[in-house]
């Protein structure tokens, strides 16, 4: 045990070295030949799947709230109730992962989130679909950890921050479409969209028959034990920070943007569930643009300074969006969001990939989903008040003033390893 733990550590150690040297050198091209690995095209199906709970239905909640007789509070009620299980479960999938497997979690979560997602098909009332939601989320809550822990299992070095870089493309690559994709079916009624998560199903079967993964170390200590060991790493304060900065990111994503755009949209400029699914689609073609480029920024400026960085274009989109007299104006702050949302999410989960010890890599994940849909589920509500108090301009301002706060307060929350 004494010399498998040398052996570990001097991994790391040569890991630590090459990366660091990888950051001061010149940049390099990243790896377009990973994106033919089988492993992580379906490591990207999981990631589209991941993003698709909220993303497909927002641009329907105008056309929700008329059909169904519901307020602007209550309808966020459907971000809330799929986020929720993302909340207090994910400390408890990343254990099952790290102990039993990665499969063993992330499979049943793809098919309970077909089937339940597809049932919310054939509610008709908004109680009925607040519930079938929920359960839905429970089927979600693994997805968005597993993929970058599974990232973490296949890949190494430099490989593993391409891949990175390349998953988070797909994922604004799904952000672009979902909500566009969830506007044009939303034309045929609102709940066509509902039918989408039924693609999870051959996700799920490529999970079970084509995703290889290497021999990992499993904790073999007793479960009191492996808990105790993952808590003292998560006392580390730049872990704390990361997790801090994921929460404050999906409060802007969810509370803001996702959840009072199309709501301005509409009362503003009386336009369609299409339209407001192509403007918030718009966001994800800059994301992808900078998330392709996510591991080169990184060698180039640290993850910390591109971390930072986006926060600063999160509060500028922010700010613009209210001010916007034309729709299509709106095309400015949509693509500067998407700028900020393409750095921001590969810088964070390349800081916490590097931060999380391998045998305990799944559960250090999952507690940054868990706070993500944290972020996820507080920030509908926190904007929810913010607008009934304020207006309907103000979440957009409440949003932009937790990007400076985050911007400020990084340099010390991040620091830099000794």
């Amino acid at each position: 045990m004494a010399l498998k733990g040398r052996i570990l550590e001097s991994a790391q150690s040569a890991w630590n070295k090459t990366r660091a040297v990888s950051i001061r050198g010149k940049p390099r091209k990243p790896n377009v030949q990973l994106c033919l690995d089988r492993n992580l095209q379906v490591v990207f199906g999981i990631t589209l799947i991941s993003v698709m709970g909220v993303a497909s239905i927002t641009p329907l909640f105008p056309a929700i709230m008329q059909e169904l007789g519901i307020s602007a509070g209550q309808v966020s009620l459907l971000i809330t109730a799929f986020t929720l299980p993302g909340v207090f479960l994910p400390p408890f999938l990343g254990i099952a992962a790290d102990r039993i497997g990665r499969k063993a979690v992330v499979v049943p979560g793809l098919f309970l989130f077909a089937f339940a997602g597809s049932a919310c098909f054939f509610a008709r009332d908004f109680e009925t679909l607040v519930v079938l939601r929920f359960f839905q989320g429970i089927g979600a809550a693994p997805l968005s950890a597993m993929n970058v822990t599974l990232i973490g299992d296949l890949y190494r070095g430099n490989d593993r921050v391409d891949a990175l870089g390349f998953n988070a493309s797909v994922l604004s690559v799904g952000t672009a479409v979902y909500p566009a994709l969830g506007g044009a079916l939303g034309l045929l009624g609102w709940h066509a969209p509902f039918l989408l998560p039924l693609l999870a199903i051959p996700v799920g079967l490529g999970a079970i028959f084509v995703l290889k993964l290497p021999p990992l170390p499993v904790s073999r200590l007793p479960l009191k034990a492996y808990l105790l060991q993952a808590a003292r790493m998560a006392k580390d304060p730049r872990i704390l920070g990361i997790f801090l900065a994921s929460t404050s990111t999906f409060v802007i994503l969810y509370g803001s943007f996702h959840t009072y755009l199309p709501i301005l949209m509409a009362a503003r400029f009386n336009v369609s569930s299409l339209v407001i699914g192509l403007m918030a689609s718009s966001m994800s073609v800059s994301n992808a643009v900078l998330a392709s480029q996510a591991g080169r920024l990184g060698r180039i400026y640290g993850e910390r300074s591109v971390l930072r960085t986006s926060f600063i274009l999160f509060a500028l989109a922010l700010v613009l969006i209210p001010l916007m007299p034309l729709l299509p104006l709106l095309l400015i702050p949509t693509l500067i969001y998407g700028c900020a949302q393409g750095m921001n999410i590969p810088a964070t989960q390349a800081l916490l990939s590097d931060l999380a010890p391998e045998e305990n890599r799944a559960v250090f994940m999952s507690l940054n989903g868990m706070v993500l849909r944290l972020g996820q589920t507080i920030g509908p509500l926190v904007m929810g008040w913010v607008y009934a108090a304020f207006g309907p301009e103000a979440p957009f301002y409440a949003g932009a003033i937790l990007g400076l706060s985050l911007f400020a307060a990084l340099p010390f929350l991040i620091r830099e390893s000794p």
